[in-house]
């Protein structure tokens, strides 16, 4: 972010000596992450204009070494890609300037998983591919995808063998994302940890919390910590209720994870990325910036949005999404908030924005809990997915089925 408000904070774990780095770079596969953070796939956010935005970022966080982390795009599925929708090929678009370039697929079937992950490494479209074994919504739970089936283990080892086997070739690590589990009765994330160690995966990525939880509750970090001791040969990164920096660095204190994912904590705030690369660094500098200032990121997401779809209006059709998160907790007022509600231009957009008072500083209630959290619920599961760990024959067919029933994203 250019020219924003900076604090010094004490961090939760602070440095022996200023300037003194907190955790390592982060190395998955060949791919050193000089800031061990990642932005996490959100479908419908984490498309190419918005990891621009948290990449530059992340970068002004510690200019001394440029120093980067890893964005993710949102999920893509496997069979969508095999067939080259139009929508999947812009979803794997990236920056000339991305680097590694990530993308994370969603799949339930090994063999098209292997065709998907052919399919990107083979033409150069990715240097990592991160699979989803995380996503708690019931259009993909129900058919036996997302954090339902690490339930299934020997599916799982088959999902994650199949990416490695067609990544490895080409030098492309693969890393596995996955919850708790389905629901407090059924546990898998140390079983599945062990699996995808096993099968080759670079890393291992774990939201604390079960698909029944969705974002209820609160993340339990201890889970993070208990698979840390349990996988010990590859990097462990911890995701859940990273709202700040301090919550970052706690979670490393507390878990001895070697970085963290952050998803809904950015939203509306790509600058956190360098709040996080400087606390890593051993830097106390927070940004806190003022109306003005998150204004101008605001408008420059939207220009972004403006670039990707290459449609003026589907980018402020777009931007529409993100304005309760730029805004959260400044006096703006309800009906300013409808007006950007409705912005169709980028001249509109303008508009508005200079209307604002800038100098109006970061308000405290701004910090905190972002997105919905929802509540606690049953996990939508094929019939009878709970009986065992193996799939029956009806069970294969659900999961046969399942690739060309959800949509890039879900």
């Amino acid at each position: 972010m250019t020219a924003a408000t900076t604090t010094r904070t004490a961090p939760a774990t602070a440095p022996s000596t200023p300037g003194e780095r907190l955790l390592p770079p982060l190395q998955i596969g060949r791919h050193t992450i000089d800031s061990p953070v990642v932005l996490a796939p959100m479908a419908g956010i984490t498309n190419r204009a918005f990891r621009r935005l948290c990449r530059e970022a992340g970068a002004a966080g510690q200019p001394a070494s440029g120093a980067t982390s890893l964005y993710v795009s949102e999920m893509i599925t496997s069979r969508a890609l095999v067939e080259r929708t139009p929508v999947s090929m812009k979803l794997i678009e990236h920056d000339p300037e991305e680097s590694p370039r990530s993308i994370q697929l969603y799949g339930v079937d090994p063999a098209t998983v292997g065709r998907a992950v052919d399919l990107l490494v083979s033409e150069d479209r990715t240097d990592h591919i991160d699979l989803n074994f995380g996503c708690p919504v019931p259009k993909v739970t129900r058919k036996g995808g997302g954090a339902a089936l690490p339930w299934k283990t020997e599916l799982f080892r088959g999902v994650v063998s199949a990416a490695v086997r067609a990544a490895a070739p080409y030098d492309v690590p693969v890393t596995v994302k996955m919850r708790v589990g389905i629901d407090a009765d059924h546990i898998t994330y140390l079983e599945a940890g062990r699996i995808a160690e096993g099968e080759g995966a670079a890393a291992v990525a774990l939201h604390a919390r079960t698909a029944s939880q969705a974002y209820s509750g609160q993340a339990d970090w201890t889970r993070i910590r208990e698979l840390k001791q349990t996988v010990t040969s590859i990097p462990v990164l911890g995701n859940g209720d990273i709202w700040s920096a301090e919550d970052a660095l706690r979670m490393v204190a507390e878990t001895g994870c070697d970085g963290v994912v952050v998803g809904r904590g950015c939203l509306g705030r790509p600058w956190l990325f360098a709040d996080l690369a400087a606390a890593f660094a051993g830097s106390e500098v927070r940004i806190r910036p003022s109306l003005g200032e998150v204004g101008a990121t605001l408008r420059r997401h939207a220009e972004y949005l403006v670039d990707f779809h290459q449609d003026e209006d589907k980018g402020c059709r777009d931007i529409r999404k993100h304005i309760a998160w730029y805004f959260k907790g400044f006096p703006v007022g309800g009906a300013f908030r409808n007006k950007l509600a409705l912005v169709d231009s980028l001249a509109a957009l303008d508009n508005l924005i200079d209307g604002l008072d800038g100098t109006l500083p970061w308000p405290d209630d701004a910090e905190g809990q972002r997105g919905r959290a929802g509540s606690s619920r049953v996990v939508a599961l094929p019939d009878g997915w709970l009986q065992s760990q193996d799939l029956n024959e009806a069970q294969r067919e659900v999961v046969a089925r399942a690739e060309g029933t959800v949509s890039d994203g879900g």
